[in-house]
């Protein structure tokens, strides 16, 4: 089965977008699963919390430059968390790409991209916080998003725009693309405006809205350290490891439905 490629998304700056991408990375570390983070990111968030072993010569700007098929493999490097996670890494120039270019400028990633799906179990693609051609790039290359937000006055409308997103790239041809989960990130429960605010999520995204990820130093702690959340030893972290580790099963579960649908149910085991 092809690792699924999840692109990780949110229209707003500052909600955690890269918390999430790191932290189902983490959790797919620990199923010893091999993960390939692509920063599509110019401000290079991911890049800086995965602690690359060495500096990269090849960006996700070169990789969307080039556009030919599989040359993102070219651009791979090997991170600080150890032998089971590679990126592929941005750079401010990424920046230049965010407008449309070349033939069929949305599908540049999902050329680049050909063949890494036979060599990881998972591909996770780190958004811009914005709808550019980064964006649509990644929603083109992916088969499943997962927006992110946070429990505010301004997160269903932003969600719901994501969700949008995702409706247009369908539209455009990228046909298996869906919204497997709607991520309520940094949430305080003690405050009664973010209880209101995941019940207005809930509400109008259903059973797509996931349990809230709580706002943990640790996360932060964990991320200026360059080591994965499962490696931070604090309760805060185990906290969030878990929610972490649910979310990559929603993805999982996912994943395995779309193949059976694909192919038909697997031999019967006697």
């Amino acid at each position: 089965m092809d690792a699924p490629v999840v692109a990780v998304l949110s229209l707003k700056g500052g909600v955690g977008k890269t918390t999430v991408t790191l932290g189902l990375a983490s959790a797919a570390m620990q199923e010893g699963r091999r993960v390939l983070v692509v920063d599509l990111d110019p401000q290079g968030n991911a890049t800086a919390g995965l602690n690359l072993s060495d500096v990269p010569t090849f960006t996700t700007s070169d990789v969307l430059y080039d556009g030919r098929t599989g040359v993102a493999l070219d651009a791979v490097v090997a991170t600080g968390w150890g032998p089971l996670i590679d990126a592929i890494a941005a750079e401010r120039a990424l920046e230049h790409r965010a407008v449309p270019s070349g033939a069929d400028p949305v599908r540049r990633l999902q050329r680049a991209l050909r063949g890494a799906a036979d060599r990881y179990d998972l591909i996770l693609l780190d958004c811009p916080p914005s709808l550019g051609e980064l964006t649509r790039n990644a929603l083109f290359a992916a088969d499943q998003a997962i927006v992110v937000t946070e429990p505010t006055y301004f997160a269903v409308q932003g969600a719901q725009q994501a969700v949008e997103a995702v409706e247009v790239a369908r539209r455009e041809g990228n046909v298996g693309l869906h919204v497997v989960a709607i991520v309520p990130n940094r949430a305080r429960v003690r405050l009664s405006e973010h209880r209101y605010r995941l019940q207005e999520l809930q509400g109008v995204f259903g059973a797509t809205v996931t349990e809230a990820i709580p706002e943990r130093t640790a996360i932060q702690q964990a991320q200026g350290a360059g080591v994965p959340i499962h490696a931070w030893r604090s309760t805060g972290a185990r906290s969030a490891a878990l929610a972490f580790e649910d979310l990559l099963g929603r993805v999982a579960d996912v994943s395995a439905r779309e193949h059976r649908r694909l192919h038909g149910p697997g031999p019967a085991v006697t």
